[in-house]
């Protein structure tokens, strides 16, 4: 259980820039031009760094469809073998769904507050606004990590009932398409002796999981069995 005092935004972005090595503005808090050309930095999404750094995230970013989640994980599971040409062909076709005038729907599942202040809470958040809910977590870092927990296990990092651990870390990293060395720095958690940035496919797969969160669940399942048809080809 997480017991250790949470820090403040202010530290938490202070230990990303030390990351990234470049020095903090001295406004506070910093403009959102400075983090999202943090965010770029470590290879986190512009959103994660308003969550960070405790600040309002855009109206849009809260634009999903939760039953479109579910189909992410067998997106994840063909669009990994896919030669790195086909999985590109993937990310250029989520973001020509996301350009197309989007079908009046009514939000299914806007992402939870996050859990109690802790930095488990804070990675399930990250994801739940890339519209992966704890089942979908699981999945898809198993998938992606080889780090295979249940959902009920997520649940309890996300509660603050199960600390974060080197393993888990390398699961959380994969998923968000972030070296290991980013979230130890971020949450001071030792990693562990794997590499420590995401493989090609795992790089671009988390990319595109970031590209398809405000797709509908139709449009994901196309996506999803588009991935198997090339997987299978």
């Amino acid at each position: 259980m997480e017991t250790a005092a949470y820090p403040t935004p202010d530290v938490l972005v202070a230990r990303l820039a030390r990351t990234a090595g470049i020095a903090l503005p001295p406004e506070r808090p910093p403009s959102e031009e400075f983090l999202r050309d943090l965010a770029g930095r470590v290879g986190l999404d512009g959103n994660d760094l308003l969550v960070i750094a405790g600040l309002p995230l855009p109206t849009e970013a809260l634009d999903l469809e939760g039953t479109a989640g579910s189909w992410v994980s067998m997106l994840v599971q063909h669009a990994l073998p896919l030669a790195a040409a086909d999985r590109q062909r993937l990310r250029v076709r989520a973001r020509a769904m996301a350009e197309c005038p989007r079908p009046a729907r009514t939000l299914e599942r806007p992402p939870r507050p996050p859990g109690p202040p802790g930095f488990g809470s804070l990675l399930v958040h990250l994801l739940a606004l890339r519209n992966l809910n704890e089942l979908a977590v699981a999945k898809t870092m198993c998938l992606m990590s080889g780090v295979c927990k249940a959902a009920s296990t997520i649940r309890m990092v996300r509660g603050g009932v199960k600390a974060l651990d080197a393993e888990l870390l390398d699961g959380f990293a994969a998923v968000l398409g972030v070296p290991v060395a980013v979230l130890a720095s971020l949450t001071g958690v030792r990693p562990s002796a794997r590499g420590d940035g995401p493989s090609p496919e795992v790089a671009d797969v988390a990319a595109l999981i970031r590209e398809v969160r405000h797709l509908t669940e139709d449009q994901v399942r196309e996506l999803a069995e588009t991935a198997e048809a090339l997987d299978h080809g």
